[in-house]
């Protein structure tokens, strides 16, 4: 029971690494809001979560949204009283280089993927009391460049410099930020991105051996990550990023 009595929001936990994460949260004993654009999915979550006998809430958020992040902060604060950990891991990949990317599309990656950690931790951050965890979902792609990525990798990149920003502005409160990078985590959206390939086998075969570790990782893998970030057990990390990746950008 690592998180025991506290309570987290963890944002696109309808699916892949955000609902492993609520899962596992769940199983150390924290509370939680599960925060997702897609309600069906999302409350699917609270239902395994609740199966398990666990706490939790579904608020339909549109990260991007000023009104629905603060209303997700007023429904954590209304049912459980506080906020302990804040996981801004929603996000959403644009397979285009700047040329092919349309202005609209550069502004909705961003606006997810970035402007929804600023969000987040902008009507979050007020509620939170020393000894509190936030966790921010970067990716590799933030820290090496990847083809025909510009918008999803320019976003990254943002959320880890972001981080490091955040943990000096409010250490002195107690409050710590981190994110984490994953390497290829075998979640829904990589999934598609597989099966709509012209060779799922082959592509799914060379993204395996693209790691040293030779294949792609789990989405419970990052979650472990998460819970470590989240707990006391990290209570002298700040401004970390740590990577998840199977040893990909060691090479």
């Amino acid at each position: 029971m690592r998180l025991k009595d506290k309570v987290a929001i963890i944002t696109g936990a309808a699916s892949g690494i955000g609902r492993s994460s609520a899962l596992l949260f769940a199983k150390e004993g924290a509370k939680i809001v599960v925060a997702d654009y897609n309600e069906e999915l999302g409350k699917e979550t609270v239902s395994l979560i609740k199966k398990e006998k666990g706490e939790a809430i579904f608020v339909k958020t549109d990260v991007s949204n000023e009104k629905d992040i603060k209303n997700m902060i007023d429904q954590t604060i209304k049912s459980f009283k506080k906020i302990d950990i804040l996981y801004n891991n929603a996000g959403i990949e644009l397979g285009k280089n700047i040329l092919d990317t349309t202005p609209e599309e550069w502004d909705n990656v961003i606006s997810i993927n970035l402007k929804g950690v600023f969000l987040g931790c902008k009507y979050a951050i007020p509620y939170i009391k020393k000894g509190g965890s936030i966790i921010n979902t970067s990716s590799i792609a933030g820290i090496v460049g990847f083809a025909n990525l510009a918008a999803y990798c320019a976003s990254k990149g943002g959320i880890i410099l972001l981080t490091k920003q955040m943990a000096l502005d409010f250490a002195k409160k107690g409050i710590r930020v981190n994110c984490i990078c994953p390497g290829g985590i075998l979640t829904p959206m990589l999934e598609r991105f597989i099966k709509n390939s012209p060779d799922p086998q082959a592509t799914r075969k060379g993204m395996d051996s693209m790691h040293p570790l030779g294949r792609v990782g789990k989405p419970e893998e990052v979650a472990y990550a998460a819970l470590f970030l989240a707990s006391d057990e990290s209570s002298f990390i700040t401004g970390h990023s740590l990577i998840v990746d199977g040893g990909f950008t060691s090479q």
